[in-house]
């Protein structure tokens, strides 16, 4: 399995509410089961020593999802804050969050501030939580920080080049890798545009609850067998 050249990985976590429909069970099955999907993934991706990894929780579109799916994730994201995810203090993980913190409730704010504080200081892997994540409101976001610093005199125009646009978006991380979306469907919807550009995709017609470990071999392993080129020609 080749993975020498795989930095940062990205996780569009789909499919968790029809893998439960398709069961005849509720959809909040379906993202309870893909929360544990996710704890099988993470312990594995510290295993291979893969420094970055994103994963898209939820989007900013989430939330004309139906009240009572949309409640129950806040719930969920909150549980797993607090009580699912102290191996990844134990492991020496990072947790970062990227998005817009309103209107998500204060209860899933206060958790998300804890598991950041006490992971803070942490070594190993960098584990990036899109919560409340849009990628064209993160490029917003950050046209409005680096006008603000413009105004203020503290940069200048002339200073602004590709670099400093990576470090001034929700978090300073490097470019991704590997997208992988499961469920099998073959699009990005709005996940870390910048930090994608030329990142390697990966669409597997598997529901997100049933990606375990295996699964994400077989893609880095297609990852490892890309040909990437950056624009550029092959020798």
């Amino acid at each position: 399995m080749s993975k020498e050249k795989l930095c940062h990985i990205g996780i569009i976590m789909d499919g968790n509410g029809r893998w439960a429909q398709e069961r005849n069970l509720p959809r909040s099955l379906g993202h309870r089961e893909g929360a544990n999907t996710l704890k099988k993934l993470c312990k594995h991706v510290i295993k291979l020593k893969i420094p970055y990894m994103s994963v898209f929780a939820f989007s900013t579109e989430n939330f004309k999802r139906d009240r009572a799916e949309v409640q129950f994730l806040m719930n969920l994201f909150v549980e797993l804050f607090k009580n699912e995810l102290d191996f990844l203090v134990e492991d020496n993980v990072k947790v970062i969050f990227s998005g817009e913190r309103e209107p998500l409730p204060k209860r899933v704010l206060k958790a998300m501030d804890k598991i950041v504080e006490k992971t803070k200081n942490n070594t190993g892997l960098v584990f990036n939580v899109c919560l409340n994540y849009g990628g064209k409101r993160e490029i917003v976001d950050m046209t409005k920080k680096m006008i603000e610093k413009v105004q203020n005199n503290e940069i200048s125009i002339d200073e602004i080049d590709e670099e400093m646009v990576r470090k001034n978006l929700y978090q300073d991380l490097p470019p991704v890798d590997l997208v992988i979306r499961t469920s099998g469907e073959e699009r990005i919807s709005n996940f870390m545009l910048y930090q994608c550009a030329y990142a390697e995709y990966y669409f597997p017609k598997t529901y997100f609850p049933d990606f375990g470990p295996k699964d994400l071999d077989e893609a880095i392993e297609a990852f490892g067998k890309r040909n990437r080129r950056f624009g550029g020609v092959s020798k």
